[in-house]
Order: C-alpha cells, then sequence, then structure tokens
C-alpha cells in the first residue's frame, strides 16, 4: 500500500498529476508522454521514478521501450482528478493523447511511412513521384472543385479535365490574370479563377465537392476561418484536403516567402477540423526534404 503522506506530496506537482490522469486513460511509454507533455526526456523520467517508487505507477518491457501504467488508489486519484481542474494544460494533454492514439491504431499509415522512406531510393525505370500523382488524379472524379490559394493554378489545372468544374481563389490580382490566361490557352473552359481571401472565399454554401489547401493555410491571417468557410462551402459528404508544412522554426521563412505562420502541427490540424465540425479527420506526414531546413509535408483530409 503506498504511503498516503509520500503520494499526497507526490500530487503537489503538476507535472505529476498530468502524468497520472494520462495513464489513468493509457498505458504510455518516454517518447509518448514526452510528445505529449512537451517536456524532455530526464525530466520525465524522474517524475516517474518517484511515482514508481511510491507504488503509484507501475513500468513493463515492450520492445526497447518502458511502458508505464497507472497503478494509484482510486482515492488518491479522485484528488488528482479534483486538481486537474486548476491545471490549465490537461485539457490540451486529452486532446494529444487522442492523436497519439490513432496514430497506434493506424497500422496502415506506419507502413506507408517505411515504404515513403525507402521509395526513390532505388532506380526503378519509369517510376516516379510524378507518374504516380498523374495515376491518382485520373482516378478522381469529383465534379466540383475548389482550389483554395490557388496561385497560378497549376493544381486546379491538373484537377480541372478530371472534374466538371473547377474555381481557383487567390488574392493576387496578378496571379488570377496569369491562371486565366493559362487557363484559356490550354482550353480549360470549366476552370474558373476568382479574386478573393481564402478565409471568405466568393463561393455559395453547399456547392462544392472537394477543396484543397496546397502550401497556403499557413499564409492566412486566421487559418481556422478559413477551415471553417470551407466547411460553409462544401456539400453534405463533400472533402477538404490541406497539404502544409509540418511545424517548424525556421524564422526566416516570414521574409523569405511570406509565411504567416510557421507551419502547424498535426494535433493542431486537427483541432482546426474538429472544431469546424469536420468528420474521419486522418493527418499524417508524407514528406521531409533532405536540405536544411528539412521542411516537413503534412496532409490532412477530413469529411463534411
Amino acid at each position: 500500500m503506498p504511503s498516503i503522506l509520500k503520494s499526497l506530496k507526490l500530487l503537489s506537482d503538476p507535472t505529476r498529476i498530468r502524468i497520472l490522469l494520462l495513464l489513468e486513460s493509457e498505458s504510455l511509454n518516454v517518447a509518448e508522454l514526452q510528445e505529449i507533455l512537451g517536456m524532455g526526456q530526464s525530466r520525465i523520467s524522474t517524475q516517474l521514478s518517484q511515482l514508481r517508487q511510491e507504488g503509484l505507477v507501475t513500468s513493463s518491457r515492450s520492445g526497447k521501450n518502458n511502458v508505464y501504467t497507472m497503478s494509484a488508489p482510486d482515492a488518491l486519484m479522485q484528488v488528482a482528478r479534483q486538481a486537474a481542474d486548476e491545471i490549465p494544460e490537461v485539457a490540451a494533454d486529452s486532446q494529444t493523447l487522442a492523436h497519439i492514439l490513432r496514430k497506434r491504431r493506424d497500422a496502415a499509415r506506419s507502413y506507408f511511412d517505411t515504404l515513403a522512406g525507402k521509395f526513390g531510393r532505388s532506380y526503378v525505370p519509369g517510376r516516379s513521384w510524378k507518374s504516380l500523382a498523374e495515376a491518382m488524379l485520373k482516378i478522381l472524379n469529383y465534379k466540383v472543385v475548389a482550389d483554395l490559394g490557388a496561385g497560378e493554378g497549376t493544381l486546379a489545372q491538373l484537377l480541372a479535365p478530371r472534374a466538371d468544374q473547377v474555381i481557383a481563389i487567390d488574392n493576387s490580382p496578378n496571379m488570377v490574370q496569369f491562371g486565366q490566361q493559362l487557363a484559356k490557352e490550354h482550353g480549360l473552359n470549366n476552370l474558373e479563377y476568382r479574386l478573393g481571401d481564402i478565409e471568405a472565399p466568393p463561393i455559395d454554401d453547399a456547392s462544392i465537392d472537394l477543396t484543397i489547401f496546397s502550401q497556403a493555410l499557413h499564409h492566412a491571417e486566421h487559418p481556422e476561418r478559413a477551415i471553417t468557410s470551407t466547411y460553409r462551402m462544401l456539400k453534405p459528404g463533400g472533402t477538404v484536403v490541406i497539404l502544409d508544412l509540418l511545424q517548424h522554426s525556421f524564422e526566416q521563412a516570414r521574409e523569405l516567402y511570406a509565411d504567416t505562420w510557421l507551419g502547424f502541427s498535426e494535433v493542431e490540424l486537427y483541432k482546426m477540423l474538429e472544431d469546424a465540425g469536420f468528420k474521419n479527420i486522418e493527418t499524417t506526414i508524407v514528406d521531409k526534404e533532405s536540405e536544411a531546413p528539412h521542411f516537413q509535408t503534412l496532409l490532412a483530409t477530413a469529411t463534411k
């Protein structure tokens, strides 16, 4: 039986309470706790050691990792749950935990992460990312598509031959003019460019089957508004696809590329989509640049 006085003393530290509440929901390893708590390994290991000495957590070996499980008595956990109301980070902990559990369940994701790391390292005649992308575009059958933050509209032009209508939105008059000229030259009569802001696109409610943000969301002043607007204009059952930068610390991007945000974490993007009302939300890292600053590409999909 744990010492009551020592156990109560351990509960005087907010980090230890956060750890106990997380382990009450799910057994976790140190790396997962690091991701959730945003703390270094040594600090978390120290806290876990103290909790384990008093019998409030137990550990077991799983492969290369120690997995920790909450073993504190319910009376003590009732105190921890009450104290949680005074710890603002607890709500965010729950959201990040949910994200980690989604990653665990997604066995296919782990497989494709490994596959993506190997793709392109050895030469195979005729195989390239471009050819695969072209093949994937062939099987898309969306009637009305919106390309938000389209720029000159390269993606919109690729989608136009496979859709009934494509609407490309950009806030640069020069980009819109250039894109319109390209569409005319290539005979893409179903591709329409409109001048507008991705936070309030000039598109009717419930009129779009598929919306795409391709490296556009981090330029928005209020990205959550852009996602809410996307929900508004999608038909029920419609899909949103977001390609953006994973959160990074390359501050020069603000000046070099006019970036407003230094990318987004998977948890941030998931929450913005969830708050807007989207379901079936999935996020994954699909690319990492080999050269500094090693930008990573984050893909998110969701349905209305």
